[in-house]
């Protein structure tokens, strides 16, 4: 088993000022996101110019921010910031979700689209193929810190790696497990999935290149978006098998993870998008012959 490597979160420390490397993670998408949003540009088919380009990453973000908070307050702990209502603004505590970042970059984009006067499914196209290295970057912060750590594996599996943050689960988890027990008197922490990494390959690399490659032949307008929509989901839903669910929800009906849940929604519309726009863009070119 590899030990995580325990990496100061602090990349660089200026007097008061301290950097770290989850915001430097978040910087790094958004870069790349201006950097591949300009090659598809230089490639043509698409209505978007540069000067659109950086003007709608400032909508992108606020929609990450605002969207990433509400969900997370409203998908994983409501009843915590119910009772605690002024929590919801100590954002460097932590409590980002994906899925709220998701939903408020969508009425970023619509609001944004609405600005320009351009189809919001165009828009949908252009961004989708930007956003899984962003991701990918966000995940390596995640593991960087140490969190969202994966659920136990077996000792001797080439992947465990134990996180000493995640002391308090594995107290819990080795309470009704003897073998378990055994492991954390052994080497002081359990075997674990490294599941950032996972989500790192699955949500980052490869729906990076499934979606960039698809889209880079013209397409009928909404597909490139319905793609991304389903395989994010998809690899959403498998990572969510090796990641630890939330200790506060635990698993939900029919054993499946919050992450699970909001990420059906996706893989169904996802699909249903992609084959609905593939059918309507072949009825368009029947109606012209």
């Amino acid at each position: 088993m590899i030990i995580h490597p325990q990496f100061d979160p602090v990349a660089l420390s200026l007097g008061p000022l301290a950097i770290r490397w989850y915001a430097l993670s978040y910087i790094a998408g958004f870069i790349l996101f201006l950097w591949l949003g300009r090659r598809r540009i230089a490639q043509g088919n698409t209505v978007f110019t540069r000067e659109m380009l950086d003007d709608f990453l400032t909508w992108g973000i606020i929609g990450v921010i605002l969207g990433g908070r509400l969900g997370y307050i409203l998908f994983y702990k409501p009843s915590y910031y119910l009772a605690n209502p002024l929590d919801i603004f100590k954002v460097w505590e932590g409590g980002m979700a994906f899925h709220g970042g998701f939903l408020g970059v969508v009425v970023a984009m619509w609001l944004f689209s609405r600005k320009y006067k351009i189809n919001t499914l165009k828009t949908m196209d252009f961004v989708a193929p930007l956003v899984p290295l962003g991701l990918a970057s966000g995940r390596i912060g995640n593991f960087i810190n140490g969190e969202l750590w994966g659920r136990v594996t077996d000792i001797h599996a080439a992947w465990a790696m134990g996180f000493p943050q995640a002391r308090y689960e594995d107290l819990e988890a080795a309470a009704h497990n003897p073998q378990w027990q055994q492991w954390l008197a052994q080497y002081g922490t359990l075997p674990r999935h490294p599941s950032q990494l996972y989500q790192f390959a699955l949500e980052g690399i490869c729906l990076f290149i499934i979606v960039w490659l698809f889209s880079k032949k013209a397409r009928p307008t909404g597909q490139v978006a319905a793609l991304f929509l389903a395989g994010y989901g998809c690899f959403r839903f498998i990572a969510e098998f090796a990641r630890q669910p939330d200790d506060y929800l635990g698993l939900l009906t029919l054993g499946l993870s919050m992450g699970q849940w909001l990420s059906l929604p996706m893989i169904i519309l996802g699909a249903t998008g992609f084959i609905y726009f593939g059918k309507a863009n072949t009825l368009n070119k029947q109606g012209m012959n």
